[in-house]
């Protein structure tokens, strides 16, 4: 296949094209020529689109496909085309299937359903077995397998031990432990984020002090431990300082924050939503903010949608017993531009690809093409229409966003938004 991109203000910083406008010739899937202007043919196909810019293929480090389980949900075929749509070329996958992903059967499972795609799927092993947080599931089987990290999704690790034997013994291996920053004695029951807004909407509270008390253990056991440590989605103000302190002093920690705790309070809480019905809870403007400077001193590593499709069953319901969670692929990167700008959206994108040992191709002559083409200009609202996934339980409709995706080029296969 050869695919011609006209005009593409490439966007790579370790590239010597970068922010530069250029035509990109990818012959079987690898670039075989960037030049001022490349002459097109029958038999190539020619892609020119407004303002387009390009960038090494993005990674989103958590998102949740139901199938096995929960086809209803989403399948993983439905999933990574919403996936290539929203400009990703690449995605781990978390283990809240049924059965849970915690064996080189399901790593191979998993891997199988999302061959010949133009989106690469990197599987999640659950870190314990059934993600019940009681013995260690098969990590060295299942990173053999072509699991990237270890990690049970939302569900916080209760016992120190567990932990601490997880980074000892994945060190042999060079795995990737993930901690659900999540103290459960403290947050018990709570719904939303403990504040005024909790206290005045009379809904159970989730302190920060319990995503935190998890945090300072966990950096203990890391520097106990050595090993590599992974935070998902992290939502305080104190969180950043932590993890901040954590790296000056040397330990190998790195994290996440969800597109969601960027951009939302917990204002958005007055209509009792369930959409906004989030774990970690929507927080307050002093969290965005300090989440916000994370990002952009580079305590954060990256940015995730923590795309997580739920059934209407499960989400329309009763706000007590609404399922936490809401998709955010599709608006991800028009929410993360409208704060950031391209440059250091692009880069929250791909920033984790070393974390999870996900290749990454600079745009050069001769390496593969892995590309995320986008236009970071446009402006527009997202609405129902936008949705591609199966599960409509999204935070962010009804919001306006800048830059849009238009697709994807990867594994000699090119999607594109129509």
């Amino acid at each position: 296949m050869k695919i011609l991109l006209k005009s593409a203000t490439i966007v790579d910083a370790s590239s010597k094209h970068h922010l530069k406008k250029r035509d990109v010739l990818i012959e079987n899937g690898k670039i075989s020529k960037i030049a001022t202007t490349i002459p097109s043919s029958e038999k190539i196909k020619e892609v020119s689109l407004k303002n387009l810019h390009i960038s090494q293929g993005w990674f989103d480090s958590s998102v949740s496909f139901g199938e096995p389980g929960f086809e209803e949900r989403e399948t993983i075929e439905n999933g990574l085309k919403t996936a290539a749509l929203s400009g990703f070329t690449s995605v781990a996958v978390n283990a809240n299937s049924f059965p849970v992903t915690d064996s080189k059967g399901h790593i191979k499972f998993l891997k199988s359903k999302a061959e010949g795609n133009a989106v690469s799927l990197y599987p999640i092993g659950a870190l314990t077995v059934g993600s019940k947080g009681i013995d260690l599931a098969e990590l060295y089987d299942m990173q053999n397998e072509g699991a990237v990290s270890f990690y049970d999704y939302k569900s916080p690790i209760a016992n120190a031990n567990l932990l601490k034997i997880a980074l000892q013994y994945a060190q042999n291996f060079d795995g990737l432990v993930q901690s659900f920053p999540f103290e459960k004695s403290v947050a018990r029951n709570g719904m939303v984020n403990e504040e005024v807004n909790s206290t005045r909407l009379g809904l159970k509270g989730i302190p920060a002090l319990s995503e935190e008390l998890q945090i300072i253990r966990d950096l203990y056991i890391l520097e106990y431990t050595g090993g590599k440590l992974h935070i998902p989605t992290i939502s305080t103000k104190k969180s950043v300082e932590l993890i901040k302190d954590a790296k000056k002093k040397g330990l190998n920690v790195t994290c996440s924050v969800a597109i969601f705790n960027l951009v939302l309070t917990d204002d958005v809480l007055e209509d009792f939503d369930t959409s906004y019905k989030l774990l970690p809870p929507l927080r307050t403007k002093e969290d965005n903010k300090a989440l916000l400077r994370g990002l952009k001193d580079g305590t954060i590593d990256g940015v995730t949608s923590d795309h997580n499709p739920i059934d209407v069953e499960h989400k329309k319901t009763e706000f007590d017993r609404a399922y936490f969670g809401s998709i955010g692929l599709e608006a991800c990167f028009g929410a993360l531009n409208s704060l950031l700008g391209f440059e250091a959206s692009v880069k929250s994108f791909t920033g984790l690809k070393n974390t999870f040992n996900i290749p990454s191709e600079i745009i050069e002559e001769g390496n593969q093409a892995d590309l995320t083409l986008f236009n970071p200009d446009e402006s527009w609202l997202f609405s129902e229409n936008d949705i591609v996934s199966t599960s409509k339980n999204v935070a962010l409709l009804g919001t306006k966003l800048k830059g849009k995706p238009y697709g994807i080029v990867a594994n000699n296969k090119l999607v594109l938004n129509k």
